[in-house]
Order: structure tokens, then C-alpha cells, then sequence
């Protein structure tokens, strides 16, 4: 490491020194290059005069010259002064002062923002391997693909990777955890200056170029979620930037053109739009981790709020039209320009004024908050080149905790100026109760804007197609998608060369009134001429569906008879909160000793405001604001009945006598496990035992059961199965023995309820006769509600016995479960935002307490609560201020507790007991109607004795190709045929057929209970000949001739006139088991 007497010099390179003992030979070549170089600076003047042109070109040339020149040292010594900060960054921080966090060194540590010097130490060690393997990647993977991408490229290769000795560093870690239990976020502060070298060379054309160091700074947020209970643990890994990284490359070859003036900013400009397309919000980097996930939802969410933005004003700003070179001052034509990530707005501009007013409002979803911030930069509009007249930045974090922010705020880069901004936090609500409301608030403001604000946000999740059309010629079209709301249309990706794409895009719309507004697609090929299909949906038919979502299959008009479109739609009614219009507010309040003149006002300070000047303190919300996710989760109850045949594992006499089994189930779900009590010396136990647990509904999440026999040292392994909840939750309610896998025998019987939630306070006392009526062997007594509470902030609390202001946490206690929140920054008025659920046996009894004290020691304050209040109150909702007990007199805190009743079908359905005449009727669960795209495997055994296992088919008639198609999808719950299960396949005919012409068969699937084939077959029959058909299935098991092992597992006869073959049928069939 240099020191500081022998710093490099930065921006130059030494002169190599001159031997005595230097070959002759040498010096001859050298001093010949150096005569060649200055030939060939004078030659361009030489034929410049030889040939007559204008003096003007040579100067141009020269001018160039000095331009590329000074632009390449420039990035020259920034490149080595960035690798010398980095080398020497000890030594450069301790002498000089500490200007932002992302340029502290790993020895100095803040509370929010950490060091993970480790993190860097293991990129270093790794770094030589990591240039291994994109050396690897570029030569083996990428040039090859380039070649043969074009005919000009068939010579490109990479003449050197070397991807340097500087690795990538993470300045900070930054974990976000206060947001949503469910997700982990992450901010990654990279800085990389490297000395990476990549040359490129085109033999055909004798074309070199390349990259020599690389310069790269930025956050990187990276999102963990969802959380599951299973390995990984995470779903998915989400990354992206919000904002944009500082990108400085050093080119070199023929590249070298692009640090001409004029061009380093265009390419720089075009390579951080390529980033931006994958990387800069609202775009994200999704990488799936396990299967089953809605990728496009993770990729695009829901936005986290929309801003609404009222540029009012201006005043004081600097003048720029200027006359007599500056001697008399002017005035100038300001307009602003707003950013919000790659949201971009333009005002009109005002002609000669200082003092403007535009009175315009613009609306911004926000994907990320913490993180995004609106930025405003005011210009002096000219005929050639706009002045700059200052900025501002607003975190819009502030915007969501205060909802509404109406404040002068002072630009700055400049002498004097401020702008005033109103700005507005719109909540996503789930309910459309409010929307006529929104609607008619939105037709009475006056902006601007020639039409009125929007009251809500559309989201449209399109997912894939499935059958379209073909092309002319019997080809594959290259499907795209075209969505139009009123005037506004955005296209997907395209699909090459399939008749069922896969797109995964997602797609926002600002929408004025759903109930005048419809949503349009036309699917097309690439071309943009051939339509494949489309479809039109009103958006009023959404305001009548739960949630305000829409998620399932459409079919497609002018198209094919099997053609559909999967597609999810999510409306959110945007609602202000605190009651809040967004009118012109009051005037700037100036200081009483200050004067009116121009250039002359001058305001007081406000530390506590966003904009840093003075503004009237806001009134206290009289109701509180949670998240659109508040109150969102559900509840599984799941009552372990019984077992029958589970392996008998205490043998004795070396397995020679059979014993029995001490079985015991560990259920898994959403993180939490639950274990039975075990039961001696039994393969058919009867545990009649409860569990309930609350989750939030996330794609891929299943409960997982595993048996096992209860031993001194090590339990035995008796059968395992996993459920799909997102199965159970379309089914509501399951009465179902499964099978368990991996072993010989074993099933399980089940009850599984996903509990609806309803405000209706009459069925309460239904449920409670109801719940009293049940007995549990683990002396579980079932929920009638689910309650959630929502702190959302306190006012007026005590001082510390210090006289120091506390850093409040709040305790929240129902029964015996208690939940604590954040700690929050030292206030009396201090802030949490966080919701909590609770399972209530009976809401009429039970009581809610919070306390509040300073960081869990010293009491500030709390509150009790029965249950019974919340009951008086409408739609079963508590939403206001309350008094605490043993604090001040004005001490109080802003609560919202909501009760939901958990209606059990069995309330229903059963009756009243002891009724005659009653019968009990359980709803039985059909499986039929379950979403298609449930990728999930669900083991379930039939009701039907005989069964042998069900069998997936879809069988239909295409009338464009005049064929009848079935497609062998999978059979599940299949019953062994020796100790490894089984190795099935599918076989059958279509009856009477005596040469055999339809028989056809699947592939075989070895050792699997529960295979997948997604086989398709097609017969050329017609409509008619088609419907007098009978299918004769039967699914084998693959043995060889001199096997002991039964070959056929299950039989199915369908008669093709019960089904509707021009709609198609998917379904699950019964299979019977073969009869002695």
C-alpha cells in the first residue's frame, strides 16, 4: 500500500527509464515510432493544404481531438482515484471529514445502515473464480450466440476477460423489517471500481473494441418473500434499483469514438437504459426458488400507494433572461419537471415571472417506500439551452406517515427560490364502499387537469393462453397481448412460435369511474395484423366481486372453441384518508419583520416540517389508516380424526413376530408445527384432535403431516403427505381419508375447514352452542372470532422520571397470547403502524389490554378493553381515540380493533342437535371445480371402496381441426403393487373399434403413486362419430412377463355422449379397482 510521501499519481504514467545498456536495435524502433507519430500529426494539415480545404475543418478535427482527449483523461483519473480511495480508504477517512454514510469505512458503524466487511472479504477470496466463470460464460455461451445471431458477427469473438483484481463491494446493509412480517428487504449499498478488461474483435471487418475499468455505484433493494415454512425458507429473491446507478466506463479499440463529447453521454445514457429496463423500478429481477409461484405478482405487486401531487407555486426565483449581459436584471419563464422513479411529468411554463403559478396536479403509484423520492427541478424555459433554477427532493416515506403534506419547500443549488407542493397519500382499498364516494369528491375538485382525479388503480396479471389459433399454413403464430383502458394501451411481450404462451407480464391503469370504463385485449401475432383473438371485460363486473379481483380463465372471442386467456385483474379504490380535500391551501406565512419586496421575503425555519419552513401544525386523524393487507389473513382449522394400517414397527424376534406401533403426527404449516399425543401399541389410532392456526393466502404454501411411532431412542418413520392450502381454501371444507406416501399402507382421515369471516352478529350465538357441543382429546376449544388490532399511534404521553422524552413500545395482551410492536424514536406522540391477530373463543367474555412503557421497563400508560364493546360497535369495527389509564389527563391512543366470526359450516349443516327429523348432512367435497393451474399434487382416496385411484383427463372436440382430442394428464392416489409402489402408465380404446385403430398408450412412470404424463391424443373422427364412442381406460402397471406383480391397478368406462365435446371437460375420474 503506498503511503502518503509516495501517492501514485493520478491522472499520468511514468516514464519508462532509459537503459545504458538498451539494444540498439531497440533504440532504432523507438526513435522511428516517435518520427512516425509526429508524421502522423502533421499529415491531416499537410493534405488539408494540399487539397485547398478550410482552415475550419482542421481546427474542427483538432477541436475534436482535444475534446476525446480530455474526456479519456478525465475518465482516466477518475477510474484511479476511485481504486485509491478504495486501497487507501482507512487513511483518506480519518483525515478528512465524513461526508455521507456510503463513504464510511467498515470500522464505523451506524444504526440503521451496517458494515458487512465479512461480505467483502469473501468477494475478494472468490473474486479470480467469479472472472473464471464469466470468462467462461462469454466465451462458451455468449460469443456463440452472437455469431450466430447475425451474418456480419460470424468472426466475433473475445480475444481477453480479465475481469481484474478489484471486487465489488457493499459499502452497507440496510434491513427493513418493520414493513411486512411476511418478506425480508434488503439495501444493498454497492461500489465497484474495477480494473476489468474486455476485448472484443471482428476478424471480417479487422474491428477491435473493448472496456477497460468500469466504474459502478448504487442501492441494490433486495426482497426476500414470500417467507414459507418449508426449505428455502424464501419463495422467491426480488432485486432491483430505485434510482438509477452512477455508471462510468472506459472504453477502448474502436470504442474509443464513444468518449467523443456529445457521444460519452449518449452511450453511457443507452447502456443505463438497458440496465433500467431489468433493473430500475418499476422493473425487477425475480428469481423463483420454489415452484408454484405467481412470478408475475412478485415481479410486478400491487403498488404500495398512489401520490397525488398538487404544483401549486413558486416564488423568489432566481432570475435568468438577464439584459445588458447582467447589468439589468430580468425575469424568467419557469416550468417544472417531476420524477418519481421513471414516472416523469412536465408543467406548462409561465412567461417572465418570479413568482409562478401553475395550480396543476399530476397522480404516481409508489412501488417502494421507504426508498422512492419525488424529485422537482425547476427551469428558465429559453429558445436554445433551459436554465437551471433549482431542486428539491422529498422523501415520499414522510408523504405515508403524514398522509397529507402541504408545505413550502426551499430549492436548492440555487440562490433563493421555493416551490409549493401539496401532496396527498392515497391508500389501495379492497372494499368498493367507498367508491361512489371517491367519485363524487373527485368531480367536485377544480386543477388544472381537464379531467378529474382518478378514484382508483387497476392491476391486470396476464398470466398465458392456452389453445389459439394458428397461423396461414398450419404454423405457430408469436403471440402478443394488447391491453387498452379508455385511451391508454400497453402491449406484453411476444411469444415466439406457440399456440399456448406463457407471458407473466403485469400491467397498471389509472381509471376515472369503473363503472363507465371497460378493459380491452386483443390478442395478435407479432405482426400487429393478425388477430388471434380478444376479449372485453367491464370493469363494473369487478366492483361486484370479492376483493374487487378477478383470477381465472376467460374465453376468447373470434377464436378458436377451446381458446381462453388466464388472466388476473385487481381493482383498488384509491381513498384519502382524514377527510382531507386536496383545495388550494393557504397562503406562505411569512416572517412579520421581513418585507414584500422582491427577492426580499424570508421565512422562519421549521425543523420538524418536510420542507424545512414554517407551516401550521396539522390536526390529529380522528380514524386510523392501516395497510390495505391489515386484517387480510384467515384461519385453517384441521381436526386429526384417525388412522387405519399403519406399519407395524416394534417387531421383535428380528421382525420374525409382528408388534404394533406407537403413532404420533406432526402437522407443518405457515411455520408453525403442531405435534398429537401419541397412542400405544396401535395401527388404527383415533387421536379426535384440533388445531387451528391463522395464514395469510401465499402461492405454494402446503401443510405437510408426517407420521411417526413413538420409540426410546429414535422414532420410526411411518408416512408423510402434503395438502395444497390454496386447494383447501377453494374446497372451504374437506371430510377426506389420504394415503401415505413413502411407506407400504397407512391413511389418514381429515376434517380441514378454511373458515369463512362475517360480520354478522347473529350467527355468534349459533356458533357458540355449536362449539360447546365439541370435545377434543387435547382439550381444545374451538375460535368463534378473529380479532385484529391495528396501533397506529399515541399522543400527549409522560416524560421519562429523567424529564427525557420515551421511546415508546406498546404490549399488546388478549388471554394468554401477547404481542409487543416496534420501539419507536423518543416522542410523546410516537408513531407504530403495526397490526396484530388473535384467536377468541368467546368474544363476549374475553378482554383486550395494551400497556405502553419506555423501552419495555418504565409504565406510560395503558388501556383495557372488552371484547363486548367492539360487539356494540358497527360492522363489529372499533376505529377511534381511547383514554389510557395511569397517564396524563390528555394521554391517549389511536386504536383500530376489528372482530371477525369464524362461520363453521358444520353449524349449518348439522343442525340443531337433538332435533328429530334432522339428518346429519357434512358437504361433500368435489374436487372438480379446483383452478386447473393447480400445479399441487392433492393425495386423496375416493369415498368409493372400489376406488383405485383417481385419473386426470380432458376430453373435447376441435372443430377448426374436425378431431376428437383426450389428454392424459396425471392419476394420483394409485394403489401399490409391490414395495416401490408401482410404475404405471395409461392405456385405452375407444369402443366398438375391432381393428384397434384408437388404442394408444402413455409413457411409463416408474415408481411414482402420483404421476404426471400431459399426454395429448387426437382422432380423426367427426362430431357425431365421436359422441357414439365409449373410452375404455386402464391404468397399468409395467411388469415383466415372469413378474408375480398384477399388472392392471384401475379401469375406467366414460360414454363420450355424456360429455359436451365442443366445450371440453377437464376432470378428475374414479378408477375401479379390479374385481376377483
Amino acid at each position: 500500500m503506498p503511503t502518503a510521501d509516495a501517492e501514485p499519481s493520478i491522472g499520468t504514467e511514468p516514464l519508462a527509464p532509459v537503459s545504458e545498456n538498451q539494444p540498439q536495435g531497440e533504440r532504432a524502433v523507438s526513435v522511428l515510432w516517435s518520427f512516425g507519430k509526429c508524421l502522423g500529426a502533421l499529415l491531416p494539415v499537410y493534405l488539408a493544404g494540399y487539397y485547398g480545404f478550410s482552415v475550419t475543418i482542421v481546427l474542427f478535427g483538432l477541436v475534436i481531438y482535444m475534446g476525446w482527449k480530455h474526456g479519456r483523461q478525465g475518465k482516466v483519473m477518475r477510474l484511479k482515484s476511485a481504486m485509491y480511495l478504495l486501497e487507501n480508504e482507512k487513511e483518506f477517512t480519518t483525515q478528512t471529514v465524513f461526508r455521507a454514510k456510503r463513504d464510511l469505512p467498515p470500522w464505523v458503524n451506524f444504526p440503521d445502515v451496517e458494515k458487512v466487511e465479512w461480505v467483502n472479504k469473501i468477494l475478494q477470496q472468490a473474486w479470480p473464480f467469479i472472472g473464471q466463470y464469466l470468462e467462461k460464460l462469454l466465451v462458451e455461451i455468449v460469443a456463440p450466440a452472437i455469431r450466430t445471431s447475425s451474418i456480419h458477427l460470424q468472426t466475433l469473438s473475445f480475444t481477453k476477460v480479465n475481469i481484474g483484481d478489484k471486487a465489488l463491494k457493499v459499502a452497507g446493509v440496510k434491513a427493513h423489517t418493520e414493513n411486512d412480517k411476511r418478506q425480508v428487504m434488503l439495501d444493498l449499498y454497492l461500489s465497484y471500481a474495477g480494473d476489468v478488461e474486455i476485448n472484443v474483435e471482428i476478424k471480417k471487418y479487422f474491428c477491435k473494441a473493448g472496456v477497460k475499468g468500469v466504474q459502478l455505484h448504487g442501492m441494490l433493494r433486495v426482497i426476500l418473500e414470500p417467507l414459507i415454512g418449508n426449505v428455502p425458507l424464501v419463495g422467491a429473491v426480488t432485486m432491483f434499483f430505485i434510482r438509477r446507478p452512477k455508471l462510468d466506463i472506459n472504453w477502448t479499440g474502436l470504442t474509443n469514438l464513444l468518449d467523443i463529447p456529445g457521444l460519452n453521454a449518449m452511450s453511457d445514457t443507452m447502456i443505463m437504459d438497458a440496465i433500467a429496463s431489468h433493473l430500475v423500478l418499476p422493473n425487477r429481477l425475480t428469481i423463483p426458488l420454489v415452484a408454484d409461484l405467481h412470478v408475475a405478482q412478485l415481479r410486478s405487486p400491487l403498488p404500495r400507494g398512489v401520490v397525488r401531487i398538487h404544483l401549486l407555486e413558486a416564488e423568489e426565483l432566481t432570475a435568468k433572461d438577464t439584459v445588458i449581459k447582467g447589468l439589468i436584471d430580468g425575469k424568467s419563464d419557469p416550468y417544472a419537471v417531476l420524477r418519481v422513479g421513471t414516472q416523469i411529468f412536465t408543467s406548462h411554463h409561465v412567461d417572465s415571472n418570479l413568482n409562478p403559478q401553475w395550480r396543476e396536479m399530476y397522480e404516481v403509484i409508489v412501488h417502494e417506500v421507504p426508498g422512492q423520492e419525488l424529485e422537482v427541478e425547476v427551469f428558465d424555459k429559453d429558445p436554445d439551452q433551459d436554465d437551471f433554477l433549482g431542486r428539491v427532493k422529498i422523501d415520499l416515506d414522510i408523504v405515508k406517515k403524514a398522509r397529507v403534506v402541504d408545505d413550502w419547500f426551499d430549492l436548492r443549488d440555487v440562490a433563493s427560490g421555493s416551490v409549493h407542493l401539496r401532496l396527498e397519500w392515497l391508500s389501495l382499498l379492497s372494499s368498493a364502499d367507498r367508491l361512489s364516494e371517491v367519485i363524487a369528491k373527485n368531480q367536485n375538485l377544480t386543477s388544472k387537469m381537464v379531467e378529474p382525479p382518478s378514484a382508483a388503480i387497476l392491476a391486470v396479471y396476464l398470466d398465458q393462453a392456452y389453445q389459439l389459433p394458428m397461423r396461414k399454413g398450419n404454423k405457430d403464430p408469436s403471440p402478443m397481448v394488447q391491453i387498452s383502458v379508455q385511451d391508454k394501451t400497453k402491449e406484453s411481450k411476444t411469444c415466439y412460435g406457440t399456440t399456448s404462451p406463457v407471458w407473466e407480464d403485469a400491467f397498471t391503469f389509472f381509471i376515472k369511474d369503473p363503472h363507465k370504463q371497460n378493459i380491452d385485449i386483443q390478442v395478435k401475432d407479432d405482426d400487429r395484423a393478425l388477430r388471434l383473438g380478444s376479449l372485453k371485460i367491464p370493469l363494473a363486473r369487478l366492483v361486484g366481486m370479492p376483493e374487487l379481483t378477478m383470477d381465472q380463465w376467460f374465453q376468447l372471442e373470434n377464436s378458436g372453441s377451446a381458446s381462453r386467456i388466464f388472466i388476473k385483474i385487481v381493482l383498488r379504490v384509491l381513498w384519502l384518508s382524514d377527510d382531507a380535500s386536496p383545495t388550494t391551501p393557504s397562503p406562505r406565512p411569512t416572517d412579520p419583520g421581513s418585507t414584500s419586496g422582491q427577492g426580499g421575503t424570508t421565512s422562519d425555519q421549521n425543523p420538524s416540517g418536510p420542507g424545512g419552513s414554517t407551516k401550521p401544525q396539522p390536526t390529529r386523524p380522528q380514524n386510523t389508516t392501516p395497510d390495505p393487507e391489515f386484517g387480510t389473513e384467515g384461519v385453517l382449522r384441521i381436526h386429526l380424526v384417525e388412522a387405519q394400517n399403519l406399519i407395524a414397527k416394534d417387531n421383535f424376534m428380528g421382525g420374525m413376530m409382528k408388534g404394533k406401533s406407537d403413532p404420533y403426527v406432526k402437522i407443518r404449516v405457515g411455520g408453525i408445527t403442531f405435534r398429537s399425543h401419541t397412542i400405544k401399541e396401535n395401527l388404527n389410532p383415533v387421536w379426535n384432535e384440533l388445531y387451528e392456526v391463522i395464514l395469510t393466502q401465499l402461492p405454494g404454501q402446503e401443510i405437510q403431516f408426517e407420521l411417526f411411532d413413538k420409540d426410546i431412542d429414535q422414532d420410526d418413520f411411518l408416512g408423510r403427505f402434503k395438502l395444497s392450502l390454496q386447494d383447501i381454501i377453494s374446497a372451504q371444507y374437506t371430510d377426506t381419508w389420504y394415503t401415505l406416501n413413502d411407506v407400504k399402507s397407512g391413511r389418514v382421515h381429515l376434517m380441514l375447514e378454511w373458515l369463512p369471516r362475517v360480520s354478522d352478529l347473529s350467527r355468534l350465538e349459533q356458533i357458540l352452542l355449536h362449539q360447546s357441543l365439541q370435545s377434543f382429546q387435547n382439550k381444545v376449544v374451538p375460535s368463534a372470532a378473529l380479532v385484529f388490532v391495528y396501533v397506529e399511534r399515541a399522543h400527549g404521553l409522560p416524560l421519562k422520571k429523567s424529564g427525557k422524552e420515551p421511546k415508546v413500545g406498546a404490549e399488546i395482551i388478549l388471554k394468554n397470547v401477547s404481542y409487543r410492536s416496534k420501539i419507536s424514536e423518543r416522542s410523546t406522540s410516537p408513531r407504530w403502524d403495526e397490526g396484530f391477530h388473535f384467536l377468541v373463543s368467546d368474544p363476549r367474555s374475553e378482554i383486550l389490554t395494551v400497556k405502553l412503557s419506555h423501552s419495555w421497563g418504565q409504565a406510560l400508560g395503558s388501556l383495557t378493553l372488552p371484547l363486548k364493546e367492539v360487539l356494540a360497535e358497527t360492522d363489529l369495527v372499533l376505529d377511534r381515540w381511547l383514554n389510557l389509564d395511569g397517564a396524563l389527563p390528555e394521554s391517549q391512543i389511536l386504536l383500530r380493533v376489528v372482530l371477525k366470526i369464524l362461520d363453521t359450516q358444520l353449524a349449518v349443516c348439522r343442525g340443531a342437535v337433538g332435533e328429530a327429523g334432522v339428518d346429519d348432512v357434512i358437504p361433500k367435497w368435489d374436487p372438480s371445480h379446483l383452478d386447473l393451474r393447480h400445479r399441487p399434487r392433492f393425495s386423496i382416496v375416493s369415498d368409493n371402496p372400489n376406488s383405485a385411484g383417481q385419473v386426470k383427463l380432458t376430453i373435447g372436440y376441435s372443430m377448426e381441426e374436425n378431431r376428437l382430442f383426450i389428454t392424459v394428464h396425471s392419476c394420483r392416489a394409485l394403489v401399490a403393487r409391490s414395495k416401490d409402489g408401482a410404475d404405471p402408465y395409461v392405456s385405452f380404446i375407444l369402443l366398438p373399434d375391432k381393428k384397434a385403430t384408437t388404442k394408444r398408450k402413455t409413457a411409463t412412470k416408474k415408481k411414482d403413486l402420483s404421476p404426471e404424463f400431459n399426454e395429448r391424443f387426437d382422432f380423426d373422427l367427426s362430431l357425431e362419430e365421436s359422441s357414439q364412442r365409449r373410452l375404455d381406460l386402464s391404468v397399468k402397471n409395467s411388469v415383466s412377463f415372469i413378474s408375480r406383480e398384477k399388472e392392471l391397478i384401475g379401469k375406467l368406462q366414460l360414454d363420450l355422449d355424456q360429455i359436451d365435446l365442443k366445450t371440453g371437460v377437464t376432470q378428475w375420474y374414479d378408477l375401479a379397482a379390479e374385481t376377483n
